[in-house]
């Protein structure tokens, strides 16, 4: 998801196979090589899918890990480059350094955290398949599409075959040219277009933003734990100005949106899409066609998992 953190600098120092030449991070003998997979996936869904509702159980608030998982597949999948076949979810290797600490994850050691549970209950699936369904699980159980997904991700031992930068998306540029230039850099490295980059970006539709964790606040929605194309019709239909007050005091948070009831926020990466007009036909499109979205983001979602890993020719279920 969009990395919200990146706007902070240095004070914080959140979607089919990837095609071309077979990856040296594939081959990388800091790669442990696994055998057959032998994990039942879903019995490792429904352990996934009850530990988000239990979690939402004892919260009580109306939150849960929902949005925070799609977060950490997504971040974990997201440092792909098509260029050198760096990056991507294959080693989980945001379990070290430098990923772990770089400032687009902050808060992501939460729900890793949380899914050691999963791990210790079914250990036969590597953490890089975990952290990536635990994304597809947070998806379908809020009510979104089936995401093709398959087993076959490998972990790492070190985190020495990270890239050297986070490559993540920013949430802003400081204009919406420049946001709208970024955006676009990252996800064509990874070899995304403009409407797989839309489509992706619509997983906003879940969970919000945190001033601990991105120094941004609030939610895109006022459903922050189901999947649908709200975030579009929201985009579209609501009125959107500079977030300037904050529970009564002026706001000293990185640049961002609020609606009229200031309840609901949307960065500057979000308000790209509706500036830009190639972006904006694209939103408005799903905004009207909410099946049209979910079509397009299983297919989107599912193709950004599998980035940078090299599966056996088996077809994802």
């Amino acid at each position: 998801m969009m990395n919200a953190a990146a706007r902070l600098g240095g004070r914080y120092a959140a979607p089919a196979a990837a095609t071309g030449a077979i990856l040296a991070l594939s081959i990388s003998p800091e790669i442990a090589h696994a055998k057959e997979a032998k994990a039942d996936v879903n019995a490792v869904k429904k352990s996934i899918a009850e530990l988000i509702e239990d979690d939402a159980e004892r919260r009580g608030d109306g939150t849960s890990l929902t949005g925070t998982f799609v977060r950490l597949a997504w971040h974990c999948a997201g440092t792909y480059s098509k260029v050198d076949g760096s990056g991507g979810s294959n080693g989980a290797r945001m379990r070290f350094n430098p990923e772990a600490s770089w400032g687009a994850n902050a808060g992501l050691d939460v729900p890793r955290k949380a899914l050691e549970a999963v791990k210790e209950k079914h250990p036969e699936i590597s953490y890089a398949d975990l952290y990536t369904l635990a994304g597809v699980v947070a998806v379908e159980e809020a009510g979104g599409p089936k995401v093709p997904f398959r087993l076959g991700r490998e972990d790492a031992d070190s985190g020495e075959t990270s890239p050297k930068e986070c490559g993540l998306p920013d949430a802003d540029k400081g204009s919406s040219q420049n946001t709208r230039s970024h955006i676009r850099d990252v996800f064509y490295r990874m070899g995304f277009n403009d409407r797989e980059i839309v489509a992706l970006l619509g997983a906003h539709a879940l969970g919000r933003c945190h001033t601990d964790r991105s120094g941004y606040w609030g939610p895109w929605t006022f459903a922050e734990n189901t999947f649908s194309n709200e975030y579009f019709r929201l985009l579209i239909e609501e009125r959107w100005s500079p977030k300037l007050s904050h529970n009564g005091k002026p706001w000293e948070g990185p640049d961002q949106f609020e609606d009229s009831t200031g309840k609901l926020m949307m960065l500057p990466s979000d308000m790209a899409l509706v500036q830009d007009p190639a972006f904006r036909k694209i939103v408005e499109l799903y905004a009207r066609d909410e099946d049209a979205f979910l079509k397009d983001f299983a297919s989107a979602f599912s193709k950004l998992l599998e980035l940078g890993v090299d599966f056996p020719s088996v077809k994802p279920w």
